[in-house]
């Protein structure tokens, strides 16, 4: 009997075989990831594809190819103010070959020469120019091709280096290691990278306290003709603006009035008809009366009372400055400051402050909100709210300072030279480029790791570093560092500890022991921090209207099923502004409109994002809180690949590991494929997140690709971390780059040096 009870077990079992295995058979394309290390083999592609440092090298090839013809072309003309008709004009300008010039002959240059040599690594800077020549009598427009302005010091494996897509054979033939990853510089024959610089974003509202304890809204705009920091505070129970350009605090209601916003009530409805914010706002409207103020022209010209006073001498000076705008004087230098340096982020077109009275409302209200509750004050040390300056964007503010006091110089020198009476040579205005300004100050800066550019306000030391070259892990552990904003000598404990918005993104283990603990960190495995976007193409795709639509319909709400149905706040009265069931639209801190379905709204932009119709590095952020939905394509961001989930299963199928595994498909396929996604830190927060696949829920939106990666270089090497009590693991990172090993291998080059 026992036996024939068993013999149908048996049976039962083989019946059930069959059935998996016919079902694994008939089902197995969408058969979903079983377990989590079946998904492992993407990490090293990802290695394979991305790299470690891949960070900077992207960083640097933007500053190449985009960043370094922007400084040129807004800074394109040198017009003399003796003759303005003599002017020099830059047209283009492109990084050239690696190469140095002795006696003449122009010889190509490879890193390992230079390393040897104790040389610079570094390339021309070209430029296509056209400027008038000539005497007095005849004047003749001239134009010239490839004249070097400079040096630039080359990043190694960028593109303009030669060892850019060089194969194994290509690279040990130069005297160079595959396996180096590059990302520094060769400088007076020293390897020198540039730390990973941690800074508050640029062109965003921060919500924080002063040392008084008052709470104020900033904002550091940035733009590619103007560096400036708008700070509105309320202090004794009436709101301020603070401005570099004004010599005392400036009455914001009076400020409002200047930008042409006359009726207190409009103020009032932009900032929200609460009673409570009306409130708050009646004392500074009280401020404005108290002053006389009732007219734009009257708070015109209390403005211009304010403006720091410029001496008759400095003035003469600030003339001849490249970048002096002669609107200061015909209109006032009130309305220049309020138009170019005011929330300088804000473009004014047209003399229409609309959009920037718009700005200064929200930051009234979002403060107002930190007043009246504490919790709507910003966290400065969440990540979110950091951005990370990488190589690319140090070097483009030190060229920036550069090229432009070249140019002042320049002009200094031609307004000498033709100031003279009597001139017995034929003037050649070429002649005066001056090319070792920006070649030391380059070299100089990046040897000594000291940027000092006064220019930007930017006095920092200890910058760059020599790369070290202990172990080969010691050399990825150091190019991934990131370098603080506070002083190590601080005794503050916020910036110190680890925030939960650093999981996947910063390396919880990877930091110093004693003073700096907390503040030099590392970026975790599979981090990427993003490099600017062109922001042209997604503002289109997210706001601009079809002009013929309008016509056809006459009304702009008929706009709401196109361009994705954002509405244009210049056709929403104040009131409209912050209605209960809209969203206000804000890409990369410029307030674009508002939309009435917020959640509609991001799932159609991350849908355009999988499809790879816009950047993957593109992010949307829904924030409930704030009642905005906050678009980002800015560099600095640090953000990681995640798989997508729908319903709680992975996107990520049997069929596609295979793939990979047999080398059809890569890394970048997964994306394109729309089967993984880069998250950034604010989008995290809209994500909900499995750490396994056997963790998902039906709600889950995304799946760990390793949950191991929220370490960073050298903490995973450390055998079994999770067994460790924690400072063991922190200490480890510290002994690991300790530790003598093999650097490359070429070696026995090095062992020369």
């Amino acid at each position: 009997m026992r036996f024939k009870e068993e013999s149908v077990e048996e049976k039962l079992d083989h019946i059930k075989r069959k059935q998996e295995e016919m079902s694994i058979h008939k089902h197995f394309p969408a058969d979903p990831v079983k377990q989590a290390v079946d998904k492992f083999p993407l990490l090293p592609e990802f290695l394979k594809v991305r790299g470690l440092v891949k960070q900077h090298l992207d960083s640097f090839n933007y500053f190449v190819k985009t960043d370094i013809k922007k400084i040129v072309r807004a800074n394109d003309r040198i017009v003399s103010s003796v003759d303005p008709s003599i002017y020099l004009r830059f047209k283009d300008v492109r990084i050239g070959e690696p190469s140095i010039t002795v006696d003449g002959i122009s010889e190509k240059l490879n890193p390992h020469t230079c390393r040897l040599s104790d040389m610079t690594y570094a390339a021309p800077i070209l430029v296509n120019i056209e400027y008038i020549t000539g005497s007095h009598v005849q004047k003749t427009r001239v134009e010239k091709n490839d004249v070097v302005i400079g040096r630039m010091p080359i990043m190694l494996r960028s593109c303009c280096c030669v060892l850019y897509k060089k194969d194994e054979a290509e690279l040990a033939r130069l005297g160079e290691c595959p396996l180096d990853p590059g990302g520094y510089f060769v400088v007076k024959g020293t390897e020198k990278v540039i730390l990973i610089q941690e800074q508050l974003s640029k062109n965003r509202i921060i919500i924080d306290t002063d040392k008084k304890g008052n709470i104020n809204a900033s904002v550091t705009s940035s733009t590619e003709s103007t560096k400036s920091k708008t700070v509105i505070v309320m202090e004794k129970e009436k709101i301020w603006l603070q401005l570099n350009q004004f010599t005392s605090k400036i009455p914001i209601m009076i400020v409002m009035k200047a930008m042409g916003m006359e009726s207190d009530q409009e103020v009032v409805q932009m900032v929200g008809r609460n009673p409570r914010y009306s409130a708050l706002l009646l004392p500074s409207m009280e401020e404005c009366a108290s002053h006389g103020i009732y007219t734009q022209q009257q708070a015109l010209e209390f403005l211009e009372r304010k403006v720091v006073y410029i001496e008759d001498h400095t003035l003469f000076l600030v003339k001849k400055l490249p970048f002096y705008n002669p609107s200061l004087e015909k209109e006032g230098r009130g309305m220049a400051i309020l138009r170019d340096t005011f929330i300088a982020n804000v473009p004014v077109r047209q003399n229409n402050f609309r959009p920037k009275c718009l700005y200064v409302a929200v930051m009234l209200r979002r403060m107002m909100d930190a007043i009246l509750n504490k919790d709507a004050m910003d966290d400065k040390d969440y990540v979110g709210n950091k951005r990370l300056e990488l190589s690319g964007q140090l070097i483009s503010l030190l060229f920036e300072d550069l090229f432009k006091t070249m140019i002042s110089e320049v002009k200094k020198t031609i307004d000498a030279i033709l100031a003279k009476p009597s001139r017995s040579s034929r003037f050649d205005f070429s002649q005066f480029i001056v090319r070792d300004s920006i070649t030391v100050g380059l070299e100089r800066t990046l040897s000594t790791g000291n940027w000092d550019v006064k220019r930007f306000r930017m006095h920092r030391k200890g910058m760059s570093q020599v790369v070290a070259r202990l172990s080969y892990i010691g050399s990825l552990g150091h190019m991934t560092k990131i370098s603080p904003q506070f002083e190590k000598s601080r005794k503050v404990s916020g910036p110190r500890a680890l925030q939960p918005s650093q999981w996947g993104m910063l390396c919880p283990c990877d930091t110093p022991e004693g003073e700096a603990c907390g503040l030099v960190k590392n970026l975790a495995l599979m981090t990427h921090v993003t490099t600017d976007e062109e922001e042209s193409p997604l503002i289109s795709l997210v706001s601009l209207f079809l002009s013929n639509v309008y016509l056809m319909f006459g009304n702009h709400r008929a706009m709401s099923c196109y361009s994705l149905g954002v509405e244009d706040l210049e056709l929403l009265s104040g009131e409209e502004l912050h209605t209960p069931n809209s969203f206000l639209i804000i890409f990369n801190g410029l307030i674009l409109g508002k939309h009435r379905r917020p959640q509609r709204f991001a799932n159609a932009l991350r849908k355009l994002r999988r499809a790879g119709k816009i950047g993957e590095f593109v992010s949307v952020f829904v924030n409930e809180k704030q009642h905005c939905v906050y678009i980002a394509s800015d560099g600095g961001r640090v953000c990681r690949p995640v798989v997508i989930a729908d319903k709680g299963k992975s996107r990520i199928k049997e069929h596609h590991m295979k793939e990979l595994i047999d080398g059809v498909r890569t890394f970048d396929d997964f994306l394109r494929d729309g089967l993984i996604e880069y998250l950034d830190v604010n989008e995290e927060n809209n994500a909900l997140i499995a750490l396994y696949e056997a963790d998902a829920k039906p709600e889950t939106t995304h799946i760990e690709i390793e949950p191991f990666t929220i370490l960073g270089v050298c903490a995973g090497l450390i055998p079994f971390p999770h067994h460790n009590q924690s400072p063991r693991n922190t200490y480890q990172c510290a002994m690991g780059k300790q530790a003598m090993g093999n650097i490359a291998y070429n070696q026995a080059n090095f062992l020369i040096l």
